[in-house]
C-alpha cells in the first residue's frame, strides 16, 4: 500500500463526474451520485483462517489511520460513522442510498469528511465483514449525505 497513491486515487474520484448508470469502473464501482474504489486488497488471504484474517484487518486499519491522518490535513477533521445500524434498517425494508448501502454490507464503520472545500463526502473504511472475501481498504466519494 502506498499512501500517496491512495491520496491520488481519492483526488481523482473527487474530480470525476458521476455516471448516469450504475456499473463497474477501473477502480471499483460508480453510479448516480457516487464513486467507490479499492485502495488496497489482501491478495491471497485464505478463507477460514480467522487469526490471519484478523491480523490482516488490523494492518489495514493501521493503514486506514495513516491515510485518514493525511486526509484530515487536507479536508479537516473526519467524523466517525458506524454503519452496522444501516444493515438493520435495510433488513427492515428501508431504502438506503448508495454508496451507503453498499458500504454497510462490507464495512463496520468509516471515517467521513463532510463536503467543506468540495461538494462531496469522502468515506474511508476497511471492508472485512465477509469472511469469504479478501480484506479491502475502500473509499467512497459521494454527493449523498449519510443516512
Amino acid at each position: 500500500m502506498d499512501i500517496e497513491q491512495c491520496l491520488v486515487t481519492i483526488d481523482l474520484l473527487c474530480g470525476r463526474d458521476f455516471p448516469e448508470q450504475r456499473g463497474r469502473t477501473d477502480r471499483g464501482s460508480a453510479g448516480p451520485g457516487y464513486h467507490t474504489a479499492e485502495l488496497a486488497a489482501s491478495h491471497g488471504l485464505r478463507a477460514g483462517d480467522g487469526a490471519e484474517r484478523e491480523a490482516t484487518a488490523d494492518d489495514f486499519r493501521a493503514w486506514m489511520e495513516l491515510v485518514a491522518d493525511r486526509l484530515n490535513g487536507r479536508l479537516g477533521q473526519a467524523e466517525h460513522l458506524g454503519l452496522v445500524t444501516l444493515g438493520v434498517r435495510i433488513a427492515r425494508g428501508e431504502e438506503i442510498p448508495e454508496p451507503w448501502a453498499l458500504l454497510s454490507h462490507v464495512v463496520r464503520d468509516v471515517y467521513v469528511w463532510p463536503p467543506r472545500r468540495r461538494d462531496r463526502w469522502v468515506a474511508l473504511g476497511v471492508a472485512d465483514l465477509d469472511d469469504s472475501d479478501e480484506v479491502h481498504l475502500l473509499v467512497a466519494v459521494t454527493d449523498t449525505d449519510p443516512p
